[in-house]
């Protein structure tokens, strides 16, 4: 499905994606940024959602990743390092091809784990505001359960306006509590397997919106070029929602409350 939205309509889509780029590298083990490039403009998408990627600025595509990625296929990037050593940039990067109005970054590290965060944007598409959210999770059940706490928490519960979240999520269980909380907030949306890429069976990389009813088409890209680039799959989405935002009935619903956590160091 196409992205639309003309002056006259009351609804507008957006074609959404993750992926994780797996820092440029591929099955054969070599970095290759320029196939990451060709599957990013093969998929089409007007927002996307990317993970493990080199977040040096400059334009050396085998060194300044980034820069790259966006400038060979025509997007806005917004970046969110995760980590910033002298010799290592590493984190979350959204490419949008609308424009992005705010931009936040929300730390969900925790303490003697590798850092984590997501970013989240508010973008003008064709004119109605949508917030992403983009992130990349953590390795363990109870790391990934806490970030997942922490960033309804800071969504606020159900969201007031549009939204799209989106990421690597790194759970491998269907019935994992992290999964439960965000199906019981933004509704149970399908999980195509996409990791690893050559035989894809783990649904890692996630794509939910609200209103739930707007999202459509859930898949993985599983192409040939796809499955040798990187070591995931990306995945994909199209989103309809209306230019007035989120109805009254969806505005106001509460989810259950989640349990909260006690202090973690941070």
């Amino acid at each position: 499905m196409a992205e639309g939205g003309r002056p006259g309509d009351d609804r507008v889509g957006v074609r959404v994606a993750t992926y994780n780029i797996h820092k440029g590298v591929g099955r054969d083990r070599r970095r290759d940024p320029g196939r990451i490039a060709a599957v990013i403009r093969n998929l089409g998408a007007g927002v996307l959602a990317l993970q493990e990627v080199d977040t040096r600025q400059g334009h050396l595509p085998w060194v300044h990743e980034m820069d790259y990625l966006a400038e060979t296929s025509g997007y806005t990037a917004v970046v969110g390092p995760t980590h910033t050593r002298y010799d290592y940039h590493f984190g979350n990067v959204v490419l949008s091809a609308h424009p992005v109005s705010a931009v936040r970054h929300v730390d969900l590290s925790i303490y003697r784990r590798e850092p984590r965060g997501a970013l989240e944007l508010e973008l003008q598409v064709h004119g109605t505001p949508l917030r992403v959210v983009a992130t990349h999770l953590g390795l363990y059940p109870g790391e990934r359960l806490r970030q997942v706490r922490w960033l309804l928490e800071h969504l606020g519960g159900v969201p007031a306006e549009p939204t799209v979240l989106l990421g690597d999520l790194n759970e491998w269980l269907p019935w994992a509590r992290s999964l439960r909380l965000l199906h019981r907030v933004f509704g149970r949306s399908p999980g195509p397997p996409s990791f690893p890429a050559a035989f894809p069976v783990l649904a890692l990389d996630r794509i939910w919106a609200h209103p739930r009813e707007g999202l459509e088409d859930v898949r993985a890209w599983n192409t040939p070029h796809a499955r040798g680039a990187s070591d995931h799959l990306p995945v994909t989405a199209h989103f309809e929602f209306s230019r007035a935002g989120v109805s009254a009935d969806d505005r106001y619903r509460s989810p259950a409350p989640a349990p909260r956590d006690r202090a973690v160091p941070r």
